[in-house]
């Protein structure tokens, strides 16, 4: 069943290159509208080319991210066309995902949560079963995340998203509340150890890569993987909501000097802060069956894989070497596994995974001014 040729994400049609171009331009763009901030607010510099924006409301921060689901839904529209099942509140469950733990990156609590859902055609919404299954998932993760569901749009973009489709997105505004939670890096250092908490899948980052697997599988998405559980389910598995966890380490006074949310870039992002610093990784977690798939069919080397796949970490936070006892209990009292996977040591900008043998230099991330 394995695919003849080697691939890459790029091969897939996703070039970062190109992409954090554009994220790096619009930055510094933004970063010359910030003097329309009324009196009283300013904006936190160090949270520009951040997962969330911060604002500086006096007794509060404020934060706000907006985020993407990406061609998860394609999958799940393939899986509701082979099997009955919608999979639209596994969907919505990442989506929210994706917004909530972008936005605790820079130790927000989320407070309320907007919803995008963009179709080809306004046929798309009368689908009742796939209607109510998008509004259970997104309810469950409002409440799972401990965020006010506000409201939202739902356009309809013939010409501009096929006629049978849709793009989930929507954004999120948060509180930092004491301002001493605020989380920007600015803190980290040399002998902070890398703290990895589970992915428990592919989350919703590399489906473009995942779809192409299917392609050259003879039963698709139907490929049995794990057990009795399919290709198209283990994708569709929602990512991990990560808000408790961090809630409750603030709330215990960690001392997290940096947090990030493991998505595109893959194991990349741990060099998100501009400090130069090096990463170093001692330890790996489990790989996930269904990303071990991906590789195997793929023929996908392992720079390629933990460069752009969450191999296992879906998060990550950085403290001193004295919390990482405390941080590991929480964690397992909350069902997530953590895993004491590395530290940080003076040095070029760079991530070493040292068990791969594998590096990457601080030119392979650009995502930031």
């Amino acid at each position: 069943m394995s695919t003849t040729n080697k691939l890459t994400y790029k091969d897939s049609g996703v070039n970062y290159e190109t992409i954090d171009y554009l994220k790096r331009i619009a930055q510094t763009a933004g970063g010359k509208t910030i003097n329309n901030l009324p009196e009283n607010y300013k904006e936190v510099s160090l949270s520009r080319g951040e997962s969330a924006h911060v604002i500086d409301a006096g007794e509060y921060y404020f934060a706000s991210v907006i985020e993407g689901l990406g061609t998860k839904s394609l999958v799940a529209d393939e899986m509701y066309r082979l099997t009955g099942k919608t999979y639209y509140d596994s969907l919505a469950y990442d989506t929210v995902a994706m917004i909530v733990n972008d936005l605790i990156t820079v130790g927000a609590k989320p407070l309320t949560l907007m919803a995008y859902w963009a179709a080809g055609s306004s046929d798309w919404f009368s689908d009742k079963k796939r209607a109510d299954d998008l509004v259970s998932g997104w309810t469950k993760a409002s409440n799972d995340s401990g965020t006010v569901w506000g409201g939202g749009e739902t356009p309809v973009l013939s010409g501009v998203i096929e006629k049978d489709k849709i793009d989930l997105a929507g954004s999120c505004f948060g509180i930092i509340n004491p301002k001493k939670n605020l989380c920007l890096g600015d803190k980290l250092q040399a002998g902070d150890r890398i703290i990895l908490f589970e992915s428990n899948g592919i989350h919703a980052n590399g489906l473009t890569l995942a779809r192409k697997i299917a392609e050259n599988l003879p039963e698709g998405y139907l490929t049995k993987v794990e057990e009795e559980k399919t290709y198209g389910e283990l994708l569709l598995t929602p990512t991990i909501i990560y808000a408790k966890l961090i809630k409750d380490l603030l709330k215990n006074t960690i001392d997290i000097h940096y947090i990030v949310n493991i998505t595109g870039h893959g194991w990349r992002k741990l060099m998100r802060h501009k400090k130069e610093l090096t990463y170093k990784i001692t330890d790996l977690p489990p790989v996930p069956k269904v990303l071990q798939f991906i590789i195997d069919q793929g023929k996908i080397d392992d720079k390629e894989a933990y460069g752009n796949l969450n191999m296992g970490a879906g998060f990550a936070i950085f403290v001193p070497a004295k919390e990482v006892s405390q941080v590991l209990n929480m964690a397992t009292k909350l069902g997530i596994k953590a895993y004491n996977a590395g530290v940080v040591e003076e040095g070029e900008k760079k991530v070493f995974i040292e068990p791969k043998n594998i590096t990457f230099e601080k030119d392979s991330l650009q995502v930031r001014v």
